[in-house]
């Protein structure tokens, strides 16, 4: 906007399937997604601006500074319930997950929990700052956000050996990563496509970078 007077730029949340939709409709110029697009999603143009590897977070007290992936998944289903079953200290574990529709849940369950349904009891959140918050307030939460939200308050635990960096998302070690994506109902032109050449130049990565994505050097296409 300062380098474009006169031009606004309103941005609203919703959840990654609002932002296909937003697109789809028209009612956005620029839908945005958390996950990569569903089959059924094909009829909007996506670009891919950044990445971003998906933290699962517990309370700074927490002994637990690791687990597995059948771990993980065993937590969220409800298949374990204490602390003591994933090397923690004999206390209940209560999960904080995201709501369905979120790119950040949707890319948490392809991952983690597969085939399985994340229990029913989970305390579900609106938002990454609002399971941030609430696992930095609650000593037996665990919760997930984007890796650029944590804070001294929640420890990143490692997962299969294997902590959550930008060097590992990268490298494809660490594997709860989602791609960042603008979607448009067809080929982006005029402002549109001004903005989203914006944010894929250096200086708009740089930007996405110091918030905690990982660039998109080359703006691919999915």
């Amino acid at each position: 906007m300062t380098n474009h007077h006169g031009v606004s730029v309103n941005v609203q949340g919703g959840g990654s399937s609002t932002g296909y939709r937003a697109a789809k409709s028209g009612a956005a110029q620029i839908g945005m997604l958390s996950r990569r697009l569903k089959a059924e999603e094909a009829d909007v143009i996506p670009v891919t601006i950044a990445t971003d590897a998906i933290a699962v977070v517990v309370h700074a007290s927490n002994p637990v500074s690791g687990v597995t992936t059948a771990q993980l998944r065993g937590i969220f289903t409800g298949e374990i319930r204490n602390w003591r079953f994933a090397g923690g200290p004999d206390r209940p574990i209560h999960v904080i997950t995201r709501e369905d529709g979120s790119g950040t849940r949707g890319s948490f369950d392809e991952t983690v929990i597969g085939d399985g349904m994340v229990m029913s009891s989970a305390v579900v959140q609106d938002s990454n700052g609002a399971i941030l918050e609430t696992v930095a307030s609650d000593p037996n939460a665990i919760g997930y956000v984007s890796l650029g939200l944590v804070d001294d308050r929640v420890r990143a635990v490692a997962l299969d050996g294997v902590p959550p960096t930008h060097d590992t998302a990268r490298s494809g070690e660490y594997k709860i990563v989602r791609p960042f994506i603008f979607a448009t109902r067809g080929k982006p032109a005029g402002i549109v496509k001004e903005f989203i050449d914006f944010v894929l130049s250096d200086h708009g990565q740089a930007v996405l970078e110091e918030n905690g994505l990982i660039r998109e050097k080359t703006g691919e296409r999915q």
